[in-house]
């Protein structure tokens, strides 16, 4: 799957993975999705 980032979306990942705490954009996405699944499921 290709998908396109908002350049605010760019500028968000690339401070997180500047932290050295993230190894890749992926990473950060990874995290990203599955905390916006956990707050949903919390919601429900």
């Amino acid at each position: 799957m290709k998908i396109n980032l908002t350049p605010d979306q760019e500028r968000f990942i690339q401070t997180k993975l500047q932290t050295g705490k993230y190894r890749s954009a992926e990473e950060v996405l990874e995290i990203v999705l599955r905390l916006l699944d956990e707050l949903r499921s919390r919601r429900s």
